[in-house]
Protein backbone atom coordinates (compact mmCIF):
# COMPACT_ATOMS: atom_id res chain seq x y z
CA UNK A 1 0.00 0.00 0.00
CA UNK A 2 2.79 2.80 0.78
CA UNK A 3 4.48 1.73 -2.51
CA UNK A 4 1.75 2.46 -4.64
CA UNK A 5 0.49 5.51 -2.34
CA UNK A 6 4.41 6.72 -3.00
CA UNK A 7 3.74 5.80 -7.03
CA UNK A 8 0.24 8.02 -6.28
CA UNK A 9 1.98 11.02 -5.32
CA UNK A 10 4.98 11.35 -8.05
CA UNK A 11 1.95 10.56 -10.94
CA UNK A 12 0.98 13.79 -8.94
CA UNK A 13 3.75 15.74 -9.31
CA UNK A 14 4.13 15.06 -12.63
CA UNK A 15 6.93 12.60 -12.04
CA UNK A 16 7.91 8.92 -12.81
CA UNK A 17 9.78 6.55 -10.77
CA UNK A 18 13.30 6.15 -11.76
CA UNK A 19 13.40 2.20 -13.46
CA UNK A 20 15.92 0.12 -12.84
CA UNK A 21 19.23 0.00 -15.25
CA UNK A 22 18.11 -3.04 -17.71
CA UNK A 23 20.29 -5.85 -17.02
CA UNK A 24 18.99 -7.78 -19.40
CA UNK A 25 19.29 -5.83 -22.20
CA UNK A 26 22.89 -5.68 -21.51
CA UNK A 27 23.39 -8.88 -22.12
CA UNK A 28 21.48 -9.11 -25.41
CA UNK A 29 22.84 -10.48 -28.40
CA UNK A 30 22.35 -7.15 -29.73
CA UNK A 31 23.20 -3.76 -28.61
CA UNK A 32 20.34 -1.79 -28.00
CA UNK A 33 19.76 0.95 -30.72
CA UNK A 34 19.22 3.50 -28.34
CA UNK A 35 21.74 4.74 -25.49
CA UNK A 36 18.57 5.24 -23.56
CA UNK A 37 16.93 1.83 -23.96
CA UNK A 38 19.27 0.61 -21.62
CA UNK A 39 18.09 3.06 -18.15
CA UNK A 40 21.59 4.06 -17.46
CA UNK A 41 20.73 7.74 -17.20
CA UNK A 42 17.16 8.67 -15.90
CA UNK A 43 17.07 11.60 -18.03
CA UNK A 44 17.13 11.64 -22.21
CA UNK A 45 20.16 13.79 -22.03
CA UNK A 46 22.03 11.34 -19.58
CA UNK A 47 23.14 14.01 -17.32
CA UNK A 48 21.80 11.78 -14.49
CA UNK A 49 23.18 8.51 -13.77
CA UNK A 50 20.70 5.82 -12.78
CA UNK A 51 21.26 3.86 -9.58
CA UNK A 52 24.49 1.56 -9.62
CA UNK A 53 26.26 3.69 -11.80
CA UNK A 54 29.54 5.27 -9.79
CA UNK A 55 31.17 7.90 -11.64
CA UNK A 56 35.08 7.78 -11.35
CA UNK A 57 38.38 9.34 -13.02
CA UNK A 58 41.56 8.46 -14.02
CA UNK A 59 45.05 9.66 -12.78
CA UNK A 60 46.29 9.68 -16.54
CA UNK A 61 43.65 9.45 -19.34
CA UNK A 62 43.90 9.14 -23.16
CA UNK A 63 44.24 12.46 -25.05
CA UNK A 64 40.95 12.54 -27.53
CA UNK A 65 40.91 15.54 -29.02
CA UNK A 66 41.08 17.88 -26.25
CA UNK A 67 37.18 15.90 -25.67
CA UNK A 68 36.13 16.24 -21.97
CA UNK A 69 35.10 12.38 -20.55
CA UNK A 70 32.51 11.30 -18.38
CA UNK A 71 32.96 8.16 -16.71
CA UNK A 72 30.81 5.92 -14.86
CA UNK A 73 30.93 2.17 -13.79
CA UNK A 74 27.74 -0.29 -13.26
CA UNK A 75 28.32 -3.41 -11.82
CA UNK A 76 25.37 -5.59 -10.83
CA UNK A 77 24.25 -5.93 -7.73
CA UNK A 78 25.57 -8.14 -5.18
CA UNK A 79 28.44 -8.37 -7.27
CA UNK A 80 31.90 -6.92 -7.35
CA UNK A 81 35.00 -6.40 -8.91
CA UNK A 82 38.48 -8.12 -8.14
CA UNK A 83 41.83 -6.11 -7.55
CA UNK A 84 44.52 -7.26 -10.02
CA UNK A 85 48.07 -5.63 -9.23
CA UNK A 86 48.75 -5.51 -13.35
CA UNK A 87 46.10 -4.94 -16.10
CA UNK A 88 42.64 -3.68 -15.22
CA UNK A 89 40.93 -5.16 -12.56
CA UNK A 90 38.63 -7.93 -12.76
CA UNK A 91 34.77 -7.26 -13.37
CA UNK A 92 32.06 -9.53 -13.33
CA UNK A 93 29.57 -10.61 -16.50
CA UNK A 94 26.94 -7.93 -16.52
CA UNK A 95 29.67 -4.58 -16.05
CA UNK A 96 29.34 -1.93 -18.07
CA UNK A 97 31.60 0.79 -18.49
CA UNK A 98 29.96 4.29 -19.89
CA UNK A 99 32.40 6.74 -21.35
CA UNK A 100 30.96 10.20 -22.47
CA UNK A 101 32.93 12.81 -24.65
CA UNK A 102 31.66 16.63 -24.20
CA UNK A 103 33.01 19.58 -25.27
CA UNK A 104 32.14 23.26 -24.25
CA UNK A 105 28.71 24.53 -25.34
CA UNK A 106 26.62 28.02 -24.94
CA UNK A 107 23.95 25.63 -23.32
CA UNK A 108 27.29 23.79 -20.71
CA UNK A 109 28.07 21.21 -22.44
CA UNK A 110 27.66 18.99 -26.18
CA UNK A 111 27.98 15.52 -25.85
CA UNK A 112 29.36 13.99 -28.86
CA UNK A 113 29.07 10.26 -28.40
CA UNK A 114 28.42 7.85 -25.45
CA UNK A 115 30.93 4.28 -25.58
CA UNK A 116 29.60 1.63 -23.78
CA UNK A 117 31.85 -1.49 -22.94
CA UNK A 118 29.26 -4.26 -21.66
CA UNK A 119 31.01 -7.48 -19.94
CA UNK A 120 28.82 -10.03 -21.41
CA UNK A 121 29.29 -14.19 -20.71
CA UNK A 122 31.35 -14.55 -24.03
CA UNK A 123 33.61 -11.60 -22.98
CA UNK A 124 33.89 -7.80 -23.36
CA UNK A 125 31.59 -5.84 -26.08
CA UNK A 126 32.35 -2.81 -27.40
CA UNK A 127 29.40 0.13 -29.03
CA UNK A 128 28.78 3.59 -29.82
CA UNK A 129 26.28 5.91 -29.43
CA UNK A 130 25.83 9.10 -31.45
CA UNK A 131 24.52 12.57 -29.60
CA UNK A 132 22.09 14.12 -32.15
CA UNK A 133 22.05 18.04 -32.27
CA UNK A 134 19.33 18.37 -29.42
CA UNK A 135 21.07 16.45 -27.23
CA UNK A 136 18.19 14.39 -26.51
CA UNK A 137 18.90 11.23 -28.09
CA UNK A 138 21.74 8.86 -28.97
CA UNK A 139 21.61 6.24 -31.57
CA UNK A 140 24.25 3.03 -32.13
CA UNK A 141 26.69 4.07 -34.86
CA UNK A 142 28.29 0.74 -35.25
CA UNK A 143 30.11 2.59 -38.08
CA UNK A 144 31.81 5.05 -37.04
CA UNK A 145 30.66 9.04 -37.67
CA UNK A 146 32.50 12.44 -38.67
CA UNK A 147 31.09 15.59 -36.31
CA UNK A 148 32.21 18.96 -36.38
CA UNK A 149 33.35 20.17 -33.12
CA UNK A 150 33.76 24.00 -33.22
CA UNK A 151 34.73 25.37 -29.60
CA UNK A 152 36.65 28.57 -28.07
CA UNK A 153 38.46 28.29 -31.34
CA UNK A 154 39.37 25.42 -32.31
CA UNK A 155 37.88 23.60 -35.16
CA UNK A 156 37.87 19.81 -35.19
CA UNK A 157 36.51 16.94 -36.92
CA UNK A 158 36.21 14.57 -34.58
CA UNK A 159 36.20 10.78 -35.35
CA UNK A 160 33.74 8.66 -33.74
CA UNK A 161 35.46 4.87 -33.80
CA UNK A 162 34.02 2.30 -35.64
CA UNK A 163 33.81 -1.28 -34.02
CA UNK A 164 36.54 -2.50 -35.60
CA UNK A 165 38.41 0.29 -34.66
CA UNK A 166 37.07 0.06 -30.88
CA UNK A 167 37.97 -3.38 -31.05
CA UNK A 168 41.96 -3.26 -32.49
CA UNK A 169 42.35 -0.86 -29.85
CA UNK A 170 40.29 -3.07 -27.20
CA UNK A 171 42.94 -5.83 -27.93
CA UNK A 172 45.10 -7.99 -25.63
CA UNK A 173 46.02 -10.86 -27.18
CA UNK A 174 43.16 -12.11 -28.77
CA UNK A 175 40.39 -11.00 -26.61
CA UNK A 176 39.07 -7.24 -25.89
CA UNK A 177 39.57 -5.91 -22.40
CA UNK A 178 39.23 -2.50 -20.86
CA UNK A 179 41.93 0.01 -20.98
CA UNK A 180 41.71 3.30 -18.43
CA UNK A 181 40.49 1.39 -15.19
CA UNK A 182 43.69 -0.21 -13.83
CA UNK A 183 43.79 0.08 -9.93
CA UNK A 184 47.08 2.20 -10.34
CA UNK A 185 45.10 4.62 -12.78
CA UNK A 186 42.18 4.96 -10.17
CA UNK A 187 44.35 5.27 -7.29
CA UNK A 188 43.58 8.96 -6.50
CA UNK A 189 41.13 11.23 -5.43
CA UNK A 190 37.45 11.83 -7.08
CA UNK A 191 34.94 14.49 -5.69
CA UNK A 192 31.73 12.54 -5.19
CA UNK A 193 28.67 13.84 -4.20
CA UNK A 194 29.25 13.36 -0.87
CA UNK A 195 32.98 14.62 -0.31
CA UNK A 196 36.37 14.18 -1.89
CA UNK A 197 37.71 10.50 -1.52
CA UNK A 198 40.17 8.21 -3.07
CA UNK A 199 38.85 5.82 -5.56
CA UNK A 200 39.71 2.31 -4.85
CA UNK A 201 38.60 3.27 -0.87
CA UNK A 202 35.49 4.27 -2.27
CA UNK A 203 35.04 1.32 -4.29
CA UNK A 204 36.24 -1.06 -1.58
CA UNK A 205 33.93 0.77 0.98
CA UNK A 206 30.91 0.85 -1.15
CA UNK A 207 31.69 -3.12 -2.28
CA UNK A 208 32.38 -2.50 -5.90
CA UNK A 209 35.39 -3.93 -5.47
CA UNK A 210 37.60 -6.40 -3.49
CA UNK A 211 41.18 -7.39 -2.87
CA UNK A 212 42.51 -4.15 -2.63
CA UNK A 213 46.09 -4.19 -0.62
CA UNK A 214 47.04 -1.27 1.85
CA UNK A 215 50.17 -0.40 -0.64
CA UNK A 216 48.77 0.39 -4.23
CA UNK A 217 51.03 1.94 -6.81
CA UNK A 218 49.60 5.18 -8.35
CA UNK A 219 50.04 6.02 -12.28
CA UNK A 220 51.60 9.65 -11.91
CA UNK A 221 49.42 12.15 -13.32
CA UNK A 222 51.15 13.18 -16.41
CA UNK A 223 50.60 17.38 -16.36
CA UNK A 224 51.36 17.23 -12.67
CA UNK A 225 54.89 18.96 -12.93
CA UNK A 226 55.41 18.36 -9.25
CA UNK A 227 55.96 15.27 -10.10
CA UNK A 228 59.01 13.66 -11.55
CA UNK A 229 59.27 13.42 -15.02
CA UNK A 230 59.76 10.16 -15.95
CA UNK A 231 57.30 8.99 -14.33
CA UNK A 232 54.85 11.47 -15.96
CA UNK A 233 56.29 10.34 -19.59
CA UNK A 234 55.69 7.12 -18.60
CA UNK A 235 52.14 7.68 -17.44
CA UNK A 236 51.48 9.21 -20.38
CA UNK A 237 53.00 6.71 -22.98
CA UNK A 238 51.00 3.89 -20.61
CA UNK A 239 47.54 5.51 -21.55
CA UNK A 240 48.19 6.93 -24.91
CA UNK A 241 49.95 4.35 -26.77
CA UNK A 242 50.35 1.37 -24.43
CA UNK A 243 47.12 -0.30 -25.60
CA UNK A 244 48.53 -1.20 -28.99
CA UNK A 245 52.32 -1.01 -27.73
CA UNK A 246 52.48 -3.53 -25.39
CA UNK A 247 53.43 -7.43 -25.51
CA UNK A 248 49.82 -8.47 -26.14
CA UNK A 249 48.71 -5.53 -27.89
CA UNK A 250 47.64 -4.92 -31.55
CA UNK A 251 50.94 -3.63 -32.58
CA UNK A 252 53.39 -6.40 -30.29
CA UNK A 253 54.98 -7.18 -33.37
CA UNK A 254 56.61 -3.72 -33.82
CA UNK A 255 58.92 -4.95 -30.65
CA UNK A 256 58.09 -1.10 -28.99
CA UNK A 257 56.56 -1.71 -25.84
CA UNK A 258 55.29 1.66 -24.02
CA UNK A 259 52.94 -0.09 -20.96
CA UNK A 260 54.37 1.78 -17.40
CA UNK A 261 55.64 -1.63 -15.91
CA UNK A 262 58.17 -2.28 -18.90
CA UNK A 263 61.69 -2.04 -17.66
CA UNK A 264 64.11 -2.74 -20.66
CA UNK A 265 65.25 0.46 -22.66
CA UNK A 266 65.10 -1.02 -25.66
CA UNK A 267 61.17 -2.29 -25.79
CA UNK A 268 60.87 1.46 -24.38
CA UNK A 269 62.79 2.78 -27.93
CA UNK A 270 65.88 3.57 -26.64
CA UNK A 271 68.34 3.27 -29.35
CA UNK A 272 65.85 1.14 -31.47
CA UNK A 273 65.74 1.11 -35.01
CA UNK A 274 62.19 0.42 -36.58
CA UNK A 275 61.32 -2.81 -37.52
CA UNK A 276 59.96 -1.57 -41.19
CA UNK A 277 61.43 1.48 -42.81
CA UNK A 278 58.84 3.68 -44.22
CA UNK A 279 57.08 6.99 -44.28
CA UNK A 280 55.99 6.68 -40.89
CA UNK A 281 59.84 7.08 -39.50
CA UNK A 282 59.90 10.12 -41.31
CA UNK A 283 64.20 9.33 -42.52
CA UNK A 284 64.65 8.87 -38.81
CA UNK A 285 66.49 5.98 -37.16
CA UNK A 286 65.64 5.67 -33.96
CA UNK A 287 62.41 5.16 -32.24
CA UNK A 288 63.81 7.44 -29.16
CA UNK A 289 67.44 8.97 -29.89
CA UNK A 290 68.54 9.79 -25.77
CA UNK A 291 69.07 13.70 -25.50
CA UNK A 292 67.52 14.44 -29.21
CA UNK A 293 63.96 14.73 -29.41
CA UNK A 294 64.11 16.35 -32.97
CA UNK A 295 65.71 12.77 -34.11
CA UNK A 296 63.31 10.61 -32.17
CA UNK A 297 60.40 8.68 -34.52
CA UNK A 298 57.98 8.58 -31.63
CA UNK A 299 57.84 12.94 -31.38
CA UNK A 300 57.43 12.86 -35.17
CA UNK A 301 54.33 10.35 -34.98
CA UNK A 302 52.87 11.82 -32.47
CA UNK A 303 53.01 15.48 -33.70
CA UNK A 304 51.91 14.14 -36.95
CA UNK A 305 48.10 14.02 -37.83
CA UNK A 306 48.66 12.76 -41.48
CA UNK A 307 47.15 9.34 -41.69
CA UNK A 308 49.44 6.51 -41.50
CA UNK A 309 51.95 8.38 -40.23
CA UNK A 310 49.73 9.58 -36.56
CA UNK A 311 50.19 7.70 -33.36
CA UNK A 312 47.94 6.76 -32.18
CA UNK A 313 46.51 6.46 -35.61
CA UNK A 314 42.65 6.55 -33.87
CA UNK A 315 41.18 7.95 -31.65
CA UNK A 316 42.61 12.05 -32.00
CA UNK A 317 42.57 14.24 -35.59
CA UNK A 318 44.52 16.72 -33.90
CA UNK A 319 48.22 16.84 -32.20
CA UNK A 320 48.09 16.86 -28.79
CA UNK A 321 50.87 20.02 -28.14
CA UNK A 322 51.05 19.68 -24.46
CA UNK A 323 51.38 15.53 -24.63
CA UNK A 324 53.82 16.29 -27.43
CA UNK A 325 56.02 18.72 -25.54
CA UNK A 326 56.15 16.01 -22.23
CA UNK A 327 57.73 13.83 -24.56
CA UNK A 328 60.23 15.83 -26.00
CA UNK A 329 61.45 17.18 -22.78
CA UNK A 330 61.96 13.74 -21.85
CA UNK A 331 63.71 12.78 -24.05
CA UNK A 332 65.90 15.81 -23.75
CA UNK A 333 66.69 14.82 -20.54
CA UNK A 334 68.05 11.74 -21.29
CA UNK A 335 71.89 11.45 -21.63
CA UNK A 336 73.28 10.98 -24.89
CA UNK A 337 75.12 7.87 -25.43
Amino acid sequence: MRRLAALALLALAGLAPARPVDEALLLAPDPAPTLAAYRLFSDAGARMPAAGLTPYTLNTPLFSDHATKHRFVFVPKGQAAAYSETGVVEFPVGTVLVKTFAYPAAAGKRFVETRLLIRKADGWVPNTYVWNTEQTEAVLKRAGARVAISYQGRAIDYAVPNVNQCKQCHLSGTVVTPIGPKARNLNGDFAYAGGSENQLAHWTRTGLLTGVPADVAATPVWDDVRAALDGRARAYLDANCAHCHSRKGFASNSGLYLDIEETDPAALGVGKRPVAAGRGSGGLQFAIAPGDPDASIIVHRMDSTEPGVMMPQFGRTVSHAEGVALIRAWIAAMPKP
